[in-house]
């Protein structure tokens, strides 16, 4: 497939599996900035907290892909493998300050997220995704951003 026809390839041109897989990732941010609402003063700062260690994961998960496409390489670029490790160290001080805050950076380091793959992934012959990691990215940060304005 040619780089043009790889950035044009629709999210339902992806493996079925994965979209869903993609989508089945949402729930924990969709039902965590509902709950942040939803539950009585007491739990709101566990559930708030939940969100944030869960947008942390994520975004730890969507750097070691930069690893994971280094590995195809004979020689990558450092600067894969150095951005593979920065939204883990981003994220794990975000979750443990207060979640009004924490989740506002974990929103913000989503969104960072997506746009450096923006410009990587092309790079690495995958653009394909990009549509998909869109709307994700928009589903998990503005849940992040939700759950930030309920506690």
């Amino acid at each position: 497939m040619t780089t043009a026809a790889a950035m044009s390839r629709s999210p339902a041109e992806l493996p079925l599996s994965a979209r869903r897989l993609g989508h089945a990732g949402l729930l924990p941010f969709v039902l965590g900035a509902l709950l942040v609402w939803l539950v009585h003063d007491d739990v709101r700062l566990e559930v708030a907290f939940g969100l944030s260690a869960y947008a942390g994961l994520i975004a730890s998960f969507l750097g070691g892909i930069h690893w994971g496409l280094a590995f195809r390489e004979g020689e990558p670029p450092v600067r894969w493998l150095a951005w593979g490790v920065v939204p883990s160290l981003i994220a794990w001080p975000a979750v443990i300050m207060p979640p009004q805050a924490g989740l506002v950076i974990q929103a913000l380091l989503l969104i960072a997220c997506y746009l450096v793959d923006r410009r990587l992934y092309p790079v690495q012959g995958v653009a394909g995704w990009l549509l998909l990691r869109f709307r994700l990215t928009a589903v998990a940060s503005l849940s992040c951003f939700i759950g930030a304005a309920g506690v």
